[in-house]
């Protein structure tokens, strides 16, 4: 069963929201290269250069989703929401290799050190970057979070560490300035590497994740408590729990276990059931696949129901709540 009440007008938002994005990072990275133009500084340099990722980056994002909101079709019928991971980790091996161009340029500036100029004029035009990428990031993540498009919260992310970059940037100009000692600018290019180099991994961490469908032990969580919430004497046990992320979307089955005397009819009102239940709580999933069992003997100890002709032993005298590393596993992982 799956959920198809997704606003239109949400798709219209996030397209919005990332052609800002494009339209913005443009700005400041010309504004960036203007301020190295000016100072000859490194550390401004891999600041500029790591805007051009930005732009680059929220292009890709664009892109990804526009093809994310086509519908599932015979070559890829889980729908095509996995091209944002692809994003996420596109844009964190761009932030490794920008790092990577930083050092290139930030090492060799520690031995053959330049004077720098106007270094007024490029913290002031640092600072006003900073300000506004700021505003933009916490626009895409808020945004982001709201549509659940993974591309646009990355991309806030990346555009916080950004503005932490131009801090560290305008850190070291100020030490320039203060003490003449040329070296702080290398060395807050360095810094500048370095921070990045750890974002630019929890983006491809996060993206090779999402793509191996790697648990998501939260949403785990909430169906297992819904299932306690509203747990039923004809529902004995549960086992096998999967998620899979695609975008904006979940999928989620997993196995039901019913009386023996439950007819086809019967079975198929309990799936329905649980599936409009799951799928009316929760936002984020889309489909719902229960798959309907029969009781065997050795689930006569977890089985709620007073009366059972099929019973071969006596039932729990308490009601024990489904546990999450229980449900997940299949029904012969826990030695029925």
């Amino acid at each position: 069963m799956t959920n198809d009440n997704t606003e239109i007008s949400s798709q219209t938002i996030r397209c919005r929201a990332m052609i800002l994005a494009i339209s913005v990072g443009g700005l400041l990275m010309t504004v960036k290269f203007v301020a190295y133009f000016l100072t000859d500084s490194t550390a401004i340099l891999s600041d500029a250069l790591e805007s051009i990722i930005n732009v680059v980056a929220s292009g890709f994002a664009l892109y990804s989703i526009y093809w994310s909101n086509r519908p599932p079709d015979s070559s890829h019928p889980y729908g095509h929401g996995k091209i944002e991971y692809f994003s996420v980790g596109f844009e964190g091996a761009l932030i490794i290799l920008a790092a990577v161009a930083i050092l290139y340029k930030a090492i060799p500036a520690f031995f053959v050190q330049r004077p720098l100029s106007q270094l007024n004029v490029g913290i002031i035009l640092l600072l006003g970057a900073s300000v506004v990428n700021l505003v933009l990031g916490l626009f895409l993540i808020h945004t982001g979070r709201k549509t659940r498009a993974v591309p646009l919260v990355a991309d806030g992310k990346h555009l916080l560490t950004d503005v932490y970059t131009s801090a560290g940037v305008i850190g070291g100009l100020l030490l320039v300035r203060l003490t003449g000692w040329h070296w702080w600018d290398p060395l807050a290019a360095c810094a500048v590497a370095i921070n990045i180099i750890i974002t630019g991994w929890h983006l491809v961490k996060e993206s090779i994740g999402r793509l191996m469908d790697e648990a998501d032990p939260a949403l785990l969580g909430r169906i297992v408590e819904i299932l306690n919430e509203n747990r039923r004497p004809d529902w004995i046990d549960v086992h096998e729990l999967r998620t899979r992320h695609y975008g904006d979307k979940v999928h989620v089955d997993f196995h039901l276990v019913v009386p023996q005397r439950f007819g086809l009819p019967e079975a198929h009102v309990e799936a329905e059931e649980i599936e409009k239940m799951i799928l009316n709580t929760l936002d984020e999933v889309a489909e719902v696949i229960v798959h309907v069992d029969p009781c065997e003997d050795p689930l006569c100890e977890r089985c709620l129901q007073a009366e059972c002709q099929d019973r071969s032993q006596a039932g729990p005298t308490t009601v024990e709540s489904w546990r999450v590393e229980e449900v997940v596993m299949k029904r012969e992982e826990r030695g029925n």
